[in-house]
């Protein structure tokens, strides 16, 4: 069986590669799947994508009709993937329910620090042997106050290591994390959270109820010096209406990981091409924002964690077992 995986990253091929060796092939692509690109996998039963791959209604229908039958995506959230489309066309779809928490909650706080101690700028003047202090100025975490917006493995891994800051934790979530209380979190609604915290750190999924969470009333709930950081999924947050806030010269720093229109941007080189979204070239402009490539994940740990997911997932599809990966089965009521 050969398998085509698409939006393989350099770091990731060889590590995709070892983990099917003696099982299967696998043909490695660094383009990712879309429109233009489904007509690739014709011929090939199962394809792997990556999380920036577009699984609407229309790459399904020419997925399906080349004959896959399997997508193992390779990435914990699923938002990109039309689920209805998938089921009526009797599309198989898996993803990876879990991976190293600690990947995504420590670069978390490396977007946080980094803002708040202005360690882009730091590390840009002093290229220039530029060692001057000014502007600079950051502040301690401890004793201030965290809020924690989604308090799963990720953001429980977040709050531990708010913890070790001896920062005071406040939390919002459907339900309340034991663990986290034992941290001495305690669970607020959101607009208290907001208005209270001088840190706020976004780790829910992008569901319909999500999108646009943080939007301009939330923003403008927020204290004018706090930071927010979002290493989740970019819908979370109405750019747009962060980017007014950013005009008016509040916040202390913002650190993203994701970007809302980051499909066709973000896990590409676009260094000698004229990006055409307004939004994020602003963004990018102010000198208290910090924007990565959606690299949270992007750990040997988590990785390797992915992969070997995404290898058993196609074992459980060959050997027709159902796993808590399954988020679609092969034929409707299967």
């Amino acid at each position: 069986m050969e398998i085509l995986a698409f939006g393989v990253q350099s770091d990731e091929k060889p590590l995709i590669e070892k983990a099917f060796a003696g099982k299967h092939e696998v043909r490695c692509l660094d383009v990712f799947l879309n429109r233009d690109t489904a007509p690739i996998a014709a011929g090939y039963e199962i394809v792997s994508t990556s999380v920036n791959a577009d699984l609407g209604g229309a790459v399904l229908q020419a997925l399906a009709a080349g004959g896959t039958q399997l997508i193992a995506q390779r990435s914990t959230g699923f938002n990109n993937i039309d689920l209805d489309v998938a089921e009526r066309l009797a599309l198989r779809v898996a993803r990876v329910s879990y991976y190293s928490p600690y990947s995504v909650a420590e670069f978390a706080w490396t977007l946080a620090m980094a803002a708040n101690r202005r360690v882009i700028r730091a590390a840009s003047r002093t290229r220039d042997f530029d060692f001057r202090l000014d502007g600079l100025l950051g502040r301690d975490m401890h004793g201030r106050t965290v809020g924690v917006i989604g308090t799963g493995k990720i953001g429980e891994a977040f709050t531990r290591i708010a913890h070790g800051f001896g920062m005071k934790l406040l939390g919002w979530d459907v339900a309340e994390n034991p663990a986290c209380v034992e941290l001495g979190m305690r669970y607020v609604d959101k607009e208290q959270l907001l208005a209270e915290a001088d840190l706020v750190s976004l780790h829910v999924p992008l569901l319909p109820a999500t999108h646009h969470l943080i939007d301009k009333d939330a923003l403008a709930l927020m204290k004018d010096d706090a930071i927010l950081v979002n290493s989740s999924r970019g819908g979370l947050i109405d750019t747009s209406a962060l980017v007014v806030e950013l005009r008016a010269g509040r916040f202390l720093g913002v650190g993203l990981d994701v970007y809302e229109a980051e499909a066709g941007l973000f896990f590409l080189d676009k260094s000698l091409e004229g990006v055409d979204d307004d939004t994020l070239a602003r963004l990018v402009t102010f000198p208290n924002v910090i924007v990565t490539s959606h690299q949270a994940y992007y750990t040997e740990d988590a990785v390797g964690q992915i992969i070997d997911a995404t290898v058993k997932n196609v074992d459980d599809y060959l050997a027709g077992r159902r796993s808590e990966n399954v988020l679609v089965p092969a034929r409707p009521g299967a």
